[in-house]
């Protein structure tokens, strides 16, 4: 098992979370506009609760996104400058994936539907199939108005958990959406506990990141504005 350290500024929390094997510690707070003044003292308390410094990490995970872009650029800068610092690969975990995490831990569901709220009318989402702390990808992440959201068509007559501040726009989802969604979960943001979880699964299968230069967000939004244009 990896020593991993996670950064995440995705939302309105703010967290960083140490594994060494396999047990977690994580600093959490929910704190807007706050994070470039919280994460590095969090850095260094789990490093100093844990008993470790940087140079004995394999590597240092950030939320790549999507979410706030200011956020996802507070993140990765700093993930950037401890990976140049201390020699370090970069592991970047998507938040969505890290919400359906949470869901399948914390609730033991089996199908997540993942959204935050992307402002402007939008929604970030993605679907996800949940077995014994694995996730498969049901629904690519995208950026759309609620309005537009569709079940995958492979799966519509299964019971999904929909976590993530993008549910507090329940009420502008499809009525087909909604009927398939017994529990909504509008008040879970992302953490980093679950971010080095799921690193820590991809660095035992093999992944050993990339790069500090080669650090990038997922604004997905970025994306769309250049199809329609």
């Amino acid at each position: 098992m990896p020593t991993l350290l996670a950064l995440d500024a995705s939302s309105t929390a703010c967290s960083c979370a140490l594994i060494r094997n396999r047990q977690i510690v994580q600093r959490f707070e929910i704190a807007p506009r706050e994070h470039t003044r919280l994460l590095l003292p969090m850095i260094d308390e789990v490093l100093a609760e844990v008993g470790v410094s940087l140079t004995q990490l394999d590597a240092v995970v950030y939320g790549h996104g999507p979410g706030s872009f200011t956020g996802l650029r507070i993140a990765a800068g700093i993930a950037q400058g401890l990976a140049y610092g201390a020699d370090l690969p970069l592991i970047g975990v998507s938040t969505l994936e890290a919400l359906a995490l949470a869901a399948h831990r914390k609730w033991h569901a089996r199908h997540v539907i993942a959204a935050l709220d992307a402002r402007m009318e939008e929604i970030y989402v993605g679907a996800y199939h949940c077995h014994d702390g694995a996730l498969s990808v049901a629904l690519d992440p995208r950026v759309l108005p609620p309005s537009r959201l569709r079940l995958p068509d492979t799966d519509r007559d299964i019971e999904w958990l929909g976590i993530g501040s993008g549910w507090q726009l329940l009420s502008n989802i499809p009525v087909d959406v909604q009927a398939a969604l017994p529990q909504t979960l509008p008040d879970e943001l992302p953490a980093a506990e679950d971010l080095v979880r799921l690193a820590a699964t991809s660095w035992e299968r093999g992944a050993r990141g990339s790069a500090p230069h080669e650090v990038i967000p997922v604004y997905l939004r970025d994306e769309v504005a250049w199809r329609k244009a």
